[in-house]
């Protein structure tokens, strides 16, 4: 049995805790928290409604986060529980751009998209000041540090930078330099200077108290981030000589650079380590662009984003990379345990680059070398070193220092003439490796002796011989636990057994109807496992190339297979996107997890067969965990318990014991299920009276977890019905202090407020439409209809209910008006 826990990130909007500890970003309708010291997201702050955030602001004082999403509500959250405290309407009629607190944590600035920038009091709850006078979206807003100045500056799409005076609530000045977005601005820590980036190539350098330019330093690039640097530290080693005010700039080259205001020249020049040297040609469409650069001036670093949403952590004065964190990964192609403990992973995904993630932190070292899409990965285990081929035709064997845990590479070979789609590295001490490619050869190469140091040239792989060894593509080659045999499949729907030593052909295994995507030894039998497209796993004897068993069970393609527990079982990665566990005494599937999305391209065992890595093309890595025996009883009584709940629950309901079905409803804490219970006891023929006979009789707790639903419920138009009915019952019977007790109903009921607002607009739209429909029906004399009953008169409309049955109503006199027709009118 596994249990699992997953890598994935994405970073687009950044901020960190005051304390440096943790790391806030936006993930489509979730803030995750990051840890910086291991990179586990040990928050996630969720939307109810599932929009996508557009904006989010963290207080100076960590107290406070405050969200903006489509749906055009501000949240303000207990982070630290998850928890949302308040919910209001943001006023502006498009979504948030922009957003961002005071140094007192206290007043809150929203910028819109069209045009306008409110300001919040946070403790008092009211908006204070509407400013009007940008020119489209307000995409930056940001305080003076002197807060007694009580002055805001901002930006929109007329590139402009305009200086709001809250005293009275006008722009007092409008500061033009740059002919395209600012991006980032920045003071001084007198306030007495304003930096500015923008997308124009340019920094402009403003006096505060002049309000006019003093400078504009030319940087040759589209400038995201700017950060000053401090007159109290040494950074010599950056190339700061002078007392004079500098800053870093990030942007579209992906290198961080050090200016000097007052002669707008740069002093210090830094690339990413490893990665290509970048042409005076490049184009700014770079992936490794920086998009943000934010200071950590406790402990002396810097944060920016990249264009491919990895954060990387800098220590100055160095400007050394500390950590990275990788946001997003895009399809997952391949995956191996790396060094002696299991304690990395290096992953290959749809680009050029690899990537080594520490498992403890989660920190990533990204890794260059192809210059196209990496296919397959393999590692020698004895070696703590591993292969990668990939579409350029070539291939690279990378070592991994044990003690540093950094990644070079020290040898690279080149000799294929298409794309070259699988490499397996010897099991010995002996070092070499086979590959396979679409140019239907297979080549062995021999490793050399002695390999570079860090630094070094890589050393040229040697082809010891080359085969020609199927009709069609090579999708896959292994070598055998012993290091005598070598096997490949292909898309020509055959596996290939392989001497090593001269590569004549020991026998071929005939019988899948599709081509073979994956090969595989068994560690403990002389027995050869091989996955296909057509759905099904087969395990050949190597004695008679006979065919031993075949498992079945999949829906597509297997894409991968390995052996686990000691050989006695196989796992199996589908296009389906499911993992099974096969039992191969028994031929059966044990067990199938249903963790990704998409194509399972990525399978292996850790050294220790305790753990299973798997990637799939949802951009997911899934690591999972044999667990003990008690564990596994211990979850199996948990899932029986719900099962035999699930069963007294729909015989209950059948017995229309409606008390006791919710009770047992809400013990699962399962939203779905106590709505379908709340849907049984309304359509009773007593419904009104058996729900409110029912939920009178809850104890606190459960009524509490019922308004929570409730909230959930409301923001669907199917279930909204359902929760209205309950919010009657409860907000007929139960005073509002008796509401004000329960845990987190003010937050329950101001989530509520604007999901029943549409609710409302909606019937609203229907009252009107329906008087258009009686005035039809006074006016017309409908012949040959006489059994149509007359329209009941719109005057009022009690509950949600009756709007339910009127729309009925509707829907059946149109349906019958149009079959039998209006003909005399």
């Amino acid at each position: 049995m596994f249990l699992s826990f997953f890598l994935t990130y994405a970073f687009v909007i950044l901020k960190i805790s005051r304390d440096e500890k943790y790391i806030f970003c936006t993930c489509g309708p979730r803030v995750n928290v990051l840890q910086i010291s291991d990179g586990k997201i040990v928050h996630s702050i969720e939307q109810d409604d599932q929009e996508d955030i557009t904006s989010f602001s963290l207080s100076p004082d960590d107290e406070i986060l405050v969200t903006a999403s489509r749906a055009l509500l501000l949240k303000q959250w207990d982070w630290k529980q998850e928890k949302c405290t308040r919910s209001w309407r943001a006023i502006h009629n498009v979504p948030v751009a922009s957003m961002t607190f005071d140094s007192t944590s206290t007043l809150l600035a929203t910028g819109g998209c069209d045009g306008t920038i409110k300001l919040w009091d946070i403790v008092k709850q009211y908006c204070t000041h509407n400013l009007k006078g940008s020119s489209g979206v307000v995409h930056l807003v940001e305080f003076h540090p002197d807060i007694s100045l009580l002055q805001l500056f901002s930006s929109s799409l007329d590139c402009a930078i305009r200086i709001w005076d809250l005293r009275t609530s006008k722009c007092i000045c409008v500061l033009e330099s740059h002919y395209s977005a600012v991006t980032s601005l920045a003071f001084s820590p007198d306030g007495h200077t304003l930096i500015s980036s923008g997308r124009d190539k340019i920094c402009t350098v403003w006096d505060l108290v002049q309000r006019k330019e003093k400078r504009t330093v030319p940087v040759y690039e589209a400038v995201e981030g700017v950060v000053i640097l401090s007159a109290n530290e040494d950074y010599s080693q950056l190339g700061v000589k002078s007392k004079d005010l500098h800053f870093i700039t990030a942007g579209s080259k992906g290198v961080l650079r050090v200016w000097e205001s007052s002669t707008a020249r740069c002093v210090f020049t830094q690339t990413l380590p490893s990665a290509p040297v970048s042409s005076p040609e490049q184009t700014d469409g770079d992936p490794l662009s920086l998009v943000y650069c934010l200071p950590l001036p406790l402990s002396n670093r810097l944060a920016t984003i990249t264009a491919e949403h990895n954060i990387l952590l800098y220590q100055l004065p160095l400007l050394s990379v500390q950590q990275q964190f990788v946001g997003y990964s895009d399809d997952i192609l391949d995956v191996r345990f790396l060094g002696k403990e299991d304690t990395h992973i290096v992953v290959a995904t749809n680009s050029s680059q690899l990537k080594v993630f520490e498992l403890a932190t989660s920190s990533c070292q990204i890794l260059y070398g192809h210059t196209d899409t990496v296919l397959s990965l393999d590692v020698f285990r004895k070696l703590s070193m591993f292969a990668s081929c990939a579409k350029d035709k070539s291939l690279r064997v990378w070592r991994m220092d044990p003690e540093t845990g950094h990644v070079h590479c020290v040898a690279q070979g080149h000799g294929h003439s298409n794309a070259v789609g699988s490499i397996s590295c010897s099991r010995l001490k002996k070092a070499f490796l086979a590959s396979g490619s679409q140019d239907c050869t297979i080549k062995v190469w021999d490793l050399p002796d002695d390999l570079p140091a860090v630094g070094e040239e890589p050393a040229q792989l040697v082809t010891r011989i080359t085969e020609k060894a199927h009709d069609k593509d090579v999708n896959s080659v292994a070598i055998s636990p012993n290091d005598k045999v070598l096997a490949s499949g292909s898309q020509d729907r055959t596996a290939k057994l392989w001497s090593l030593t001269d590569m004549s052909l020991l026998g071929v295994f005939r019988g899948h109807r599709r081509g073979i995507w994956c090969v595989q030894f068994s560690p403990v039998d002389q027995v050869l496992a091989t996955a296909s497209a057509d759905g099904s796993v087969k395990l050949w004897g190597l004695h008679d190339f006979s065919c031993l068993k075949t498992f079945e069970g999949h829906d597509a393609s297997v894409l991968k297979i390995i052996f686990v527990s000691r050989g006695t079982q196989l796992v199996s990665g589908g296009s389906d996107g499911l993992v099974k566990l096969w039992t191969i005494k028994t031929n059966e599937c044990v067990k199938t997890f249903d963790a990704h999305q998409d194509k399972v391209w990525a399978l292996h065992g850790s050294s220790k067969d305790d753990l299973m890595v798997t990637g799939s093309a949802d951009s997911n890595i899934a690591i999972w965990k044999d667990i003990s025996e008690e564990e596994l009883v211990e979850l199996q009584a948990k899932q029986e318990d719900q099962i035999l709940k699930k069963q007294e629950l729909s015989n209950l309901l059948h017995e229309k014991k409606y008390l006791k079905a919710l009770g047992i409803a809400i013990s699962l804490d399962q939203p779905h299920t106590v709505l379908k219970v709340i849907k049984e006891i309304r359509q009773d023929e007593e419904g009104p009276q058996q729900l409110e006979k029912t939920l009178l009789r809850l104890r606190q707790d459960q009524k509490e977890s019922v308004l929570r639903y409730c909230a959930v419920w409301n923001t669907n138009a199917r279930s909204c019905l359902d929760a209205q009915a309950v919010l009657q019952v409860l907000l007929t019977h139960l005073s509002p202090d008796d509401l004000l007790q329960f845990q987190g109903a003010r937050t329950h009921l101001e989530g509520l407020i604007p999901y029943t607002e549409r609710h409302v607009q909606r019937i609203t739209r229907l009252l009107q439409s329906s008087m258009f429909l009686d005035y039809m029906w006074q006016k017309m004399r409908v012949t040959g209809c006489l059994s149509l009953k007359p329209i009941p008169v719109l005057s009022t409309w009690s509950t949600m209910l009756d709007i339910a049955l009127f729309e009925a109503e509707i829907k059946r006199l149109t349906f019958r008006m149009s079959t039998k027709g209006h003909r005399g009118v």
